[in-house]
């Protein structure tokens, strides 16, 4: 598993990491197969949200009660979570609304501290004041020790840093060799009439690369927004022959393709795993270092529907 120290910290992370938006309803011995699975690959780095579950907290409480870590284990552990979501009203980035969620994610997660809190959507009404004060208890009192943003414009995430004076140590975007605006666009750059030419991200790849600003990459299998994988999908047989002939080569699943796809451009991203199948993390974990080649790459790029003038 390929690692570096994430910018902004003095954490050693992976470039996959273990999302656990889906584990509510997995029984103990389920919940830890998965992390053991995950572990053995080299990832130690895990992504929560507050409302991962169904209820609030609740795939953080499950982590917690699956694993019932003692401070040693957990420290071994990075535990990323995200707060700012409040279903079905909308998006809360209030001092109150942060400093609450944090609150109920320590307990659910029965730690001490969290290693990473990320902004999950956008809030139209954010009064970034209101953010650094935030973000300033929680790192003062340790129960926070670095922060960032998810889903975020560069425009978003300079109007929080004129407040904020801690580093936005990470993005999470969606991302898949289908589905990805943030590159594509720059590839089509001034290309009048067609679709890929819109900037959609607001040159949002470019801005953390000049910013130390890691992005994490979600839904790195899915075809679209939400709308299945395109991984042995119909809807995508040249992309699918492309992805079997590189794994042939490499000898490793089509899984590990997709995933090394985005572990290969040098934004040095990472990939967000969203499964719960043990056998699907072990085999998306073995792209970490697969060295496409810049050929390989683009073949995948235009193989996944995009345009390379």
């Amino acid at each position: 598993m390929k690692t570096f120290t994430l910018p902004g910290t003095e954490i050693t992370a992976p470039n996959v990491v273990l999302g656990l938006m889906r584990i509510a309803e997995k029984s103990d011995d389920e919940v830890r197969e998965l992390l053991t699975t995950a572990r053995d690959a080299g990832i130690d780095f895990i992504d929560h949200a507050d409302i991962y579950g169904g209820s609030m907290h609740a795939c953080e409480r499950r982590w917690a009660e699956a694993t019932r870590l003692s401070p040693a284990e957990r420290a071994r552990w990075t535990i990323q979570t995200k707060c700012g979501i409040v279903p079905p009203d909308g998006f809360d980035f209030s001092y109150d609304h942060i400093v609450e969620s944090v609150e109920g994610s320590l307990e659910a997660l029965n730690t001490e501290y969290i290693d990473i809190l990320l902004l999950h959507r956008p809030d139209a009404l954010v009064e970034p004041e209101e953010v650094a004060r935030a973000f300033d208890a929680l790192e003062s009192s340790g129960k926070v020790r670095s922060f960032g943003v998810s889903n975020h414009t560069p425009g978003q995430i300079e109007l929080l840093k004129r407040y904020v004076e801690q580093p936005l140590v990470a993005n999470q975007l969606q991302l898949s060799v289908t589905h990805s605006p943030i590159v594509a666009q720059g590839v089509a750059m001034n290309m009048a009439g067609e679709d890929q030419s819109i900037d959609r991200g607001l040159g949002i790849l470019d801005y953390c690369r000049l910013n130390d600003i890691t992005i994490q990459a979600w839904s790195p299998f899915q075809a679209g927004f939400f709308d299945g994988v395109f991984l042995g999908s119909d809807k995508h047989p040249e992309l699918n022959a492309v992805v079997d002939r590189l794994a042939a080569k490499y000898d490793v699943p089509a899984i590990a393709i997709a995933t090394a796809w985005i572990t290969r451009h040098p934004a040095q991203m990472q990939v967000v795993l969203g499964t719960t199948t043990p056998s699907r993390v072990a085999a998306a974990a073995k792209g970490s270092e697969i060295p496409l080649t810049r050929a390989e790459w683009y073949e995948l790029f235009r193989a996944g529907g995009h345009i390379v003038p």
